[in-house]
C-alpha cells in the first residue's frame, strides 16, 4: 500500500465525517421538533379534556397547533392563559 493511497483513504474519511456532520445537525433538528410537535399535541388534547371542567375549550387550528409544535409545553401553557383571559377577561 503506497503513500497515495493512504492519503486518498484519509481524504476520503474526512470527506465522510464532515458529511456526517452537515446531515446530522438538520436531522437532530427535525427530531426535536418531531418531539415537540407530538408532546404539544397531547398536551393540547389534555388542555381540552381538562378544560372542560374550568370552561376553557382551545380550538385546534394552524395557530394553536404551530405554537404548541414549536414551543411544547411552553406553547400550549401560553395558548392556554391566551384562551382563559379571552374567556373569563383576567388571569
Amino acid at each position: 500500500m503506497g503513500l497515495d493511497t493512504v492519503g486518498a483513504f484519509l481524504v476520503g474519511l474526512l470527506l465522510l465525517v464532515l458529511l456526517g456532520r452537515v446531515l446530522f445537525i438538520p436531522l437532530r433538528f427535525i427530531v426535536r421538533l418531531l418531539f415537540n410537535a407530538a408532546v404539544g399535541g397531547v398536551l393540547l388534547w389534555l388542555a381540552n379534556l381538562i378544560g372542560r371542567h374550568i370552561g376553557v375549550s382551545i380550538p385546534i387550528n394552524p395557530i394553536t397547533a404551530l405554537l404548541a409544535g414549536f414551543l411544547g409545553v411552553p406553547g400550549v401553557v401560553l395558548v392556554v392563559a391566551v384562551q382563559y383571559f379571552i374567556t373569563h377577561g383576567t388571569l
